[in-house]
């Protein structure tokens, strides 16, 4: 009985602040900040893991441009793993992410995501301005009126 009256509970929760206009721009900011944040992420990935991956691989690259083969490129690749590994890292966190962005486009977000990013906004709110993005997520944006 006091599951139902808690799953009855719920869903009115859930419909109340998804009326709620300032709170669905709560969560779009908190979905754009998580776009933004693993977008810098990969671009950091690629400045501190590939470009040490690329200088490992450095003398391998001059052959390669010197005589191109997919066979060097093997064993290229296959003799250097660290740098490989790193590569194949940066490779990868770059089209996951490409993937997700490109789901939540063009199919939409999944609902579980969805109820995270809602859960995370509610969460911010509780905790108020002692949130590290509360600033990013809830607080007024002070309007300019300098043009009156």
């Amino acid at each position: 009985m006091d599951k139902l009256e808690e799953n009855s509970d719920q869903p009115t929760e859930i419909a109340a602040s998804q009326l709620d206009p300032k709170f669905q721009q709560e969560v779009q900011k908190l979905y754009n900040l998580t776009v933004w944040g693993r977008w810098l992420f990969v671009v950091l990935l690629w400045l501190i893991v590939g470009s040490l991956s690329l200088w490992g691989l450095r003398s391998e690259i001059s052959l390669l441009q010197q005589n191109f083969t997919w066979v060097a490129v093997k064993y290229g690749l296959v003799y250097n793993r660290l740098p490989a590994l790193g590569l194949a890292l940066c490779i990868g966190m770059t089209a996951s992410v490409l993937v997700w962005q490109s789901r939540n486009i063009l199919i939409g977000m999944p609902q579980e995501e969805q109820s995270r990013l809602e859960k995370q906004v509610n969460r911010i709110r509780q905790q108020g301005a002692s949130h590290p993005l509360w600033k990013w997520i809830c607080q007024p944006q002070l309007k300019n009126n300098s043009t009156h």
